[in-house]
């Protein structure tokens, strides 16, 4: 007799899985550790779904597992699932609640959803290299607002300041180190260096995260990185755009310091200015001209071809 396909709902967290199955009262809990992760897959009927939500690096082990195991593997925005939970009227959030909800989303939108495949190791190595050193920035701005003005501690949070320094160049190094052992990914970070904003950082992000994710379009990957724009209209109401920031905060932050420094480009700066004499703030011009220099880059990237100008000026900004 054949098994029915099931889907699963995982809740994850560092230590432990709280595991919920659609349409079955209960939740059981799984150790978040390689042999118990197996020993659990091995009794789900083959082509079971496993849903979670991202989570930084605590579903990665999950999900290397279950498509390993042959499952069919979901790993769900968490905004999308939280508003999920809110619009059933979920009375309270606890990680059983929380398994429940994401099998049932899952089991509802899993038609629109796009499989988890995981990615070439070299990538996802470089992926958490990019991530880190995103957070490694984050951590030292926040140190020098905290130490901000206090002359007494100024020598020594220098010193600490220039440790900071060092270990973003032994990250950068290590970056670079390893693009260039892949050729295919070095000659398309060389490509997308030439678009104006995109720096080694930059074009490093961008080539391994389109490694990495195979987007349909531009659009794809502008609504990815959580650029784009959401209307609020209603009747005759013609609300605010705003962006939707639905993806990794740290590509927009990436994007937008693109869009700053190409603004102050020779390619790039008609553009910035005629967005700006439409009535755009610095900020939404930064955000408007990085999403428009991510489209170019994307295009590069998509058809081989080299950088030019025309693509940033021949078309009026939306």
């Amino acid at each position: 007799m054949q098994s029915i396909p099931l889907i699963f709902g995982v809740d994850v967290a560092k230590a432990e899985l709280v595991v919920a199955s659609h349409g079955r009262p209960g939740t059981c809990q799984v150790p978040n550790q390689a042999t118990s992760i197996k020993a659990w897959l091995r009794h789900l009927p083959g082509g079971s779904t496993v849903a979670m939500e991202a989570s930084g690096r605590y579903h990665q082990l999950l999900a290397s597992l279950a498509h390993a195991a042959g499952m069919r593997v979901y790993v769900l925005n968490a905004a999308d699932v939280y508003f999920y939970a809110k619009a059933l009227g979920a009375r309270g959030k606890t990680d059983r609640v929380d398994a429940q909800v994401i099998a049932r989303y899952a089991a509802e939108h899993h038609e629109k959803l796009r499989a988890w495949v995981p990615a070439p190791q070299q990538y996802v190595h470089i992926d958490e290299l990019l991530r880190r050193r995103a957070l490694v920035v984050a951590k030292r701005e926040a140190l020098r607002q905290a130490f901000a003005g206090l002359a007494d501690l100024r020598t020594a949070f220098n010193k600490l300041d220039a440790a900071f320094d060092s270990m973003l160049r032994a990250i950068d190094v290590t970056i670079q180190r390893a693009i260039a052992a892949d050729a295919m990914l070095a000659a398309a970070q060389r490509r997308i260096a030439q678009v104006p904003g995109f720096g080694p950082l930059g074009s490093a992000l961008l080539a391994v995260l389109l490694a990495r994710i195979p987007f349909a379009c531009a659009d794809a990957l502008v609504a990815y990185s959580g650029l784009d724009p959401r209307p609020r209209d209603s009747g005759q109401m013609r609300g605010r755009r705003r962006i939707s920031k639905r993806g990794p905060a740290y590509l927009r932050k990436q994007w937008y310091l693109a869009g700053f420094s190409a603004s102050r480009s020779k390619a790039a700066k008609p553009l910035y200015l005629a967005l700006r004499a439409k009535g755009l703030s610095t900020t939404e011009a930064f955000l408007v001209l990085g999403r428009k220099l991510l489209r170019v880059a994307y295009s590069l990237w998509k058809s081989g071809s080299d950088f030019d100008v025309t693509r940033l000026n021949g078309a009026q900004p939306a």
